[in-house]
């Protein structure tokens, strides 16, 4: 016993060190095919957002955040790795059709393993699309619960992928589940906050919405059990008025969950993050910036991001750093109070001294979709289409909306990002994904 110490104060000393470092809770929200321009806290004047828009307006809303992919499983694979998606050999969709062997492979160090080695329970609840087979699913990957779906849609009342298989699972076996899927992964996020409440959690939740087919609550189902893509039946639908219910029905979700925290008092130890996955199919928008889907101009892969955390993370910051979700791994990792090894080599870093307003110095930036590609160094950013295209030369800080090529003006700056982004493409040079 400390001489001079009654019980009461020994156990205040003893207490003290739990208290500090409290590990919290993270819940991690992504939308599918959300372009920048699609929440009202970003300028939306068509779709209500009052859940994240009060997130926005309380919290840290970055203007600079950007999807690693223009599509779904490259930006997944950067989530769950750390580490441009091109390293583990996703550097494309995992489709329905043609990949139903492929997936993550299981020797890749993960998001979900991370947290568990932090002391975290783990849990995803919607879109996978980083494999088909059992074997490559969630809870083989580091998550103890999964339910949702692994292809890259489904019908949202019958819950069918594009190419008619049946597409909802409960860990790692199909099973029906009857439900919208957006009211469903909602409800499954609900119930396991009311389980997990006693000790700390990483919730990752992956909205399908707003990626086709366009179905809301009241939207039928079509689909069918068998048929593939090209004998589906063709949806008839106003995705006018469809589209933007999906996003506001995802909002009211998130609003319960905001609740649910509140109700349990874990709001102030919970940390939530909203952004996209890429930037918007052709019937969203993209805020104005060129591009969309697919695109690694600016509007196919910057998105809403939004930072939440009372008392931790500033209210109404606007942070204009560059944030990738390939950083949030690192990020959540020291959160949790642990360290990165320096052979994991990721390519993500910490990015909370920047949502809390600090400067971080970042490395250049690279994109890359098929032929395209593109690399940022600070404002300056070129974007090559194909490899017999030229290069194109923007400066982010004046022409946000790249319409200005400057390439003819500062061929040393061309130069300069081009040899860059051939080393870089040498350096992540696409592994074979696994198959086997």
């Amino acid at each position: 016993m400390l001489i001079g110490m009654n019980s009461r104060a020994l156990a205040g000393l003893f207490a003290l060190p739990s208290l500090a470092f409290a590990k919290p809770n993270i819940i991690f929200i992504m939308a599918d095919d959300l372009g920048y321009g699609e929440l009202s806290c970003y300028g939306s004047e068509t779709i209500k957002t009052p859940h994240l828009d009060r997130l926005a307006a309380t919290g840290v809303r970055c203007t600079d955040f950007h999807s690693n992919g223009t599509v779904c499983s490259p930006t997944r694979a950067a989530l769950m790795t750390g580490r441009y998606q091109q390293r583990s050999g996703v550097s494309g969709v995992i489709t329905a059709k043609s990949h139903r062997d492929q997936g993550l492979a299981l020797s890749e160090w993960t998001l979900g393993e991370a947290m568990k080695e932090q002391g975290y329970q783990t849990a995803l609840f919607g879109k996978w699309h980083l494999g088909y087979p059992a074997k490559f699913n969630p809870v083989h990957q580091g998550f103890d619960e999964f339910k949702g779906f692994v292809s890259g849609n489904v019908d949202y009342h019958r819950h069918i992928d594009q190419e008619g298989h049946f597409d909802w699972w409960h860990q790692d076996e199909t099973k029906e589940d009857p439900g919208h899927a957006t009211d469903l992964i909602t409800r499954d996020s609900l119930a396991y906050i009311e389980r997990q409440k006693d000790q700390p959690f990483c919730l990752i939740i992956h909205h399908g919405a707003p990626h086709y087919p366009y179905q809301d609550r009241t939207t039928p189902g079509f689909r069918v059990v068998g048929k593939s893509a090209r004998d589906q039946p063709r949806q008839k639908v106003d995705v006018a008025k469809v589209y933007p219910k999906m996003v506001e029905e995802m909002d009211e979700g998130i609003g319960q969950i905001v609740a649910k925290l509140e109700e349990l008092e874990l709001r102030k130890n919970t940390l939530i993050i909203f952004c996209s996955d890429n930037g918007p199919a052709p019937q969203g928008s993209s805020g104005g910036l060129r591009g969309h889907k697919t695109q690694v101009f600016e509007g196919g892969h910057r998105v809403p991001g939004i930072f939440h955390w009372p008392g931790k993370l500033p209210s109404g910051k606007v942070c204009s750093t560059p944030v990738l979700t390939m950083d949030l791994l690192p990020t959540f990792v020291t959160l949790a109070g642990g360290e990165i090894a320096a052979e994991k080599s990721l390519d993500g870093v910490d990015v909370m001294s920047a949502l809390q307003g600090k400067a971080l110095k970042r490395k250049p930036l690279f994109w890359k979709f098929g032929r395209a590609s593109a690399a940022r160094e600070g404002d300056w950013k070129i974007v090559r289409e194909g490899k017999k295209s030229p290069v194109l030369l923007f400066n982010l800080a004046s022409d946000l909306a790249e319409k200005n090529d400057l390439s003819s003006q500062y061929p040393e700056k061309v130069q300069h990002l081009t040899k860059l982004l051939t080393a870089w493409e040498m350096d992540v040079k696409p592994a074979t994904i696994v198959s086997d």
